[in-house]
């Protein structure tokens, strides 16, 4: 028995100590085949520092064996060593039968390190010299389906299952086509790849995946269907529940929506969407209570959340909570000031008499919302309030060019100029 063989069989019986010495002895004195065959094992077991031993023995031997250059490449991009793989790689010349291989462990290289331009291009060029390879269409359809090219995607893998390739690397080229047609919008077809996907292979986000599709094609029952499947065996994919509530909501189910985000939050209570999501059931409920309790403890974890700042001091303006808004939008007006908060602000300063405070947030919001009917009616009443007769005119002025037939308005106008004129 060799000492290669002898090294397999005390890996076997987990004597690594034996295992290492015997390793020693197989470098010195086993012929070269025997070690390429130990390299192979011990490339496949994951024991990657002595096969690269014996493959860097073996190419100081035959220095222009090239397919031991492509297995020390990726090895070393095994390592992190991506220049020591391209090193090894580019030295294999296309006259070379491994120079096809060369070009997709490359394109492999090249995609971890954040240029997909030049993956693309190796992939091209081994396309040319072997059009008919399937690991190029995968590499191919891979890689497309990392940069969004959904459509470039799509005829790679559908090239692999035509050649019965139904799985490649480990990946299902199934659950691969229906990613890809989801991400080009052809929904219906994705869900048809994805249901001809083996029942053990629909596995958590895939299955999620199917009830998106669904709620897409706006089949919400069945979008239902398959979020409650998925929730009942694991209720703590939390990504489920916004989709799932959405889907109820449509078919008019809102106390139903409503408990499934509750039930969401109880998984994940940190989930900033779910809180959004209870807030605008709730306030649809009109159950304010409740949609107040959702937005405060939604600011709690994200105090910078703005839609959500915006959305309550709305909430107190409803409720005539004017110190309350006063209170919130002074805490959490962001640096670049939003024009609706600003609006919002001076209502509640204007309620509380703090008609200085009011008339400078009205100003600051004018410029974005001077096109808005509601703002400037609303800012027209602040100006007679407070006896400002020309910013009144001025405002009416811009409000009757936006809505010419409000007559009550423009008879306002009117009055106010006639005054000015006496």
């Amino acid at each position: 028995m060799s000492y290669s063989e002898q090294m397999l069989q005390a890996l076997n019986d987990s004597d690594l100590s034996s295992a290492n010495e015997l390793f020693t002895q197989a470098l010195r004195h086993d012929d070269e085949d025997t070690l390429y065959s130990l390299g192979e094992e011990l490339y496949a077991l994951g024991f990657l520092e002595q096969a690269q031993q014996i493959y860097l023995k073996l190419l100081k031997a035959y220095p222009n064996e090239d397919e031991l250059k492509t297995v020390l490449a990726d090895i070393a991009v095994s390592n992190d060593q991506a220049d020591k793989a391209l090193n090894y790689l580019q030295s294999i010349k296309p006259t070379s039968e491994a120079y096809v291989e060369s070009l997709l462990t490359q394109a492999d290289v090249y995609q971890t390190l954040g240029m997909p331009e030049v993956s693309e291009a190796k992939l091209n060029q081994a396309q040319q010299l072997a059009p008919d390879e399937p690991a190029i269409w995968f590499g191919l359809g891979e890689l497309y389906l990392s940069l969004g090219r959904y459509a470039e995607a799509v005829p790679q893998y559908q090239k692999l299952l035509a050649q019965g390739e139904d799985q490649f690397a480990g990946v299902l080229i199934q659950q691969r086509l229906g990613a890809s047609l989801a991400g080009m919008g052809a929904y219906e077809e994705a869900v048809t790849a994805y249901q001809q996907l083996p029942a053990e292979a629909l596995d958590k986000d895939t299955n999620f995946q199917i009830g998106f599709l669904y709620l897409q094609l706006k089949d919400y029952q069945k979008a239902i269907d398959s979020l409650q499947q998925l929730a009942q065996a694991d209720p703590d994919y939390t990504s489920l529940y916004p989709y799932l509530a959405t889907a109820q909501e449509k078919m008019g189910d809102l106390q139903g929506a409503l408990l499934t985000v509750q039930t969401g939050i109880a998984h994940d209570e940190y989930n900033e969407v779910l809180y959004q999501r209870g807030f605008d059931l709730a306030t649809k409920l009109d159950q304010e209570e409740i949609a107040q309790k959702y937005l405060q403890k939604l600011l709690a974890i994200n105090p910078d959340n703005q839609t959500a700042v915006l959305a309550l001091s709305n909430l107190y303006l409803k409720q005539h909570r004017y110190q309350a808004v006063r209170d919130l939008l002074s805490a959490h007006m962001p640096d670049q000031q939003d024009p609706q908060m600003l609006w919002n602000l001076a209502q509640a300063q204007a309620a509380l008499e703090d008609y200085d405070g009011a008339k400078e947030n009205y100003l600051l919001a004018y410029n974005s919302l001077k096109t808005d009917p509601e703002f400037l009616k609303d800012l027209i009443a602040f100006f007679q309030e407070m006896g400002l007769v020309q910013e009144a005119i001025l405002a009416l002025k811009n409000y009757v060019k936006l809505v010419p037939d409000d007559f009550e308005r423009q008879e306002l106008l009117n009055e106010l100029e006639d005054e000015q004129q006496l």
